[in-house]
């Protein structure tokens, strides 16, 4: 029959590779901040709300606000161990973590078996962060330097869009041999093997590229980050230990996999309270609630005529989604006995073809000014306006099972 990409349609940032400093990833302003500072109000209102019963959509609300800190935290504590293990470590480390919330989420999914809340979540990541994040910093960081040129480093972005396109490619691949196909019925296996073969094929071309970027051309990454050295700031060292540090980052993890629950537990009554589609809640709301510290830095950086690092967060996370997390919860799904593909239907995946194609052409001279930013800015609005009237239903796979069912039967007429 039919997998289960086709019958239910739903659709993971601090993605940057490069071992980036404190001052570069969250400001000067974190470098003195405890790790206990992760406002655990929040979490503990959303623990209180599911236990004495409040509404769901609350519940739901109440996780997305606490994932807000939390990420934040796990972000400068991976930053702290870092200092410890090694570039290579910590920059991998670093990647890992950074997704950890979009990760977790996707994982919790899956053994719910909802495979649509899975592609519109990874969907909804690489999205924003192509759109939102490099649209806001383009745009912001292009205002405030109107009497300036902004520049960045082509390589970095060059190899990113490159990576891009593959992953695009393995989207693209599925859903065509699934329409080029006699029926549904016919395509359903060959479409999920190929599917999996393609994740794998993402994976070898991510690792390829882990050792790209960390050992044989690490240059190209560093170049400018030496070349720019602010000494406005002091050396940086780290603030906890090695083994405090990493206690603190199992234990807020733990409290992400618990909000991540919470969030894929109460999506469904979000969206029937508030009327809001399950699709615009993950590839609009959830990106943008979940990554808002993150964003926040990115953008900061391009207000201070730093664009590389501002490019390193947002197409270094679009591409760890796109080449790492999307295929590994592929290959999760198999081992699982789920049937998850890489068919993420006709508008999802054209949103992301043109999100990558018009970031490819932005980035294509070297060179950034506000238009470019408010372009990809507006292809978002437009974007995220086509998911928040599209409205598919919940239980696609019995519009497609009664679709066979009356080819069948017309095929037995016949």
């Amino acid at each position: 029959m039919a997998s289960h990409s086709h019958q239910e349609p739903w659709l993971l940032e601090n993605g940057n590779l490069k071992n980036l400093t404190k001052e570069m990833r969250h400001g000067p302003v974190a470098m003195a901040a405890p790790p206990t500072t992760c406002h655990p109000r929040r979490s503990e209102r959303t623990i209180l709300a599911q236990s004495y019963g409040f509404g769901r959509p609350w519940v739901f609300a109440l996780s997305l606000l606490g994932l807000v800190p939390l990420a934040e935290r796990v972000s400068f504590l991976t930053e702290q161990i870092a200092y410890y293990t090694g570039p290579t470590a910590g920059g991998l480390l670093n990647a890992t973590c950074g997704n950890a919330t979009e990760l977790i989420i996707a994982l919790f999914a899956l053994r719910d078996h909802k495979i649509e809340l899975v592609k519109y979540s990874l969907l909804g990541s690489i999205l924003s962060n192509l759109l939102l994040v490099l649209g806001t910093s383009l745009f912001c960081g292009g205002i405030y330097n109107l009497r300036s040129e902004q520049k960045y480093d082509r390589r970095q972005a060059d190899v990113n869009s490159l990576l891009l396109l593959l992953a695009l490619l393995c989207h693209l691949l599925p859903m065509l041999f699934r329409y080029a196909g006699a029926s549904a019925a016919l395509t359903a296996d060959p479409t999920l093997q190929l599917s999996r073969a393609s994740s794998i094929v993402m994976l070898i071309a991510y690792a390829a590229y882990l050792v790209f970027q960390m050992w044989t051309h690490r240059q190209l990454f560093e170049a400018t980050e030496e070349s720019e050295g602010d000494d406005d700031f002091p050396e940086e060292t780290a603030v906890i230990g090695f083994w405090s540090g990493f206690a603190w980052l199992v234990g807020m993890t733990l409290i992400i996999a618990l909000l991540s629950e919470y969030v894929v537990g109460t999506i469904q009554e979000a969206s029937d309270s508030w009327g809001l589609s399950v699709s615009f809640l993950s590839i609009i709301l959830l990106p943008i609630v979940g990554n808002a510290a993150e964003h926040a830095g990115a953008v900061i950086f391009a207000f201070k005529n730093k664009l590389d690092i501002s490019l390193g967060v947002a197409l270094g996370s679009a591409t760890q989604i796109a080449m790492f997390v999307v295929p590994l919860c592929v290959i999760v799904a198999w081992i699982m006995g789920i049937n998850m593909d890489l068919d993420f239907n006709i508008l999802e995946t054209g949103s992301l073809a043109l999100a990558i194609i018009a970031t490819a052409f932005t980035l294509q001279d070297g060179t950034s000014h506000y238009m470019k930013g408010m372009v990809l800015l507006l292809c978002y609005v437009v974007i995220g306006a086509c998911f928040f009237v599209s409205r598919p239903p919940l239980k696609q796979g019995n519009v497609i099972n009664s679709g066979l069912k009356m080819t069948a039967e017309a095929v037995f007429r016949a």
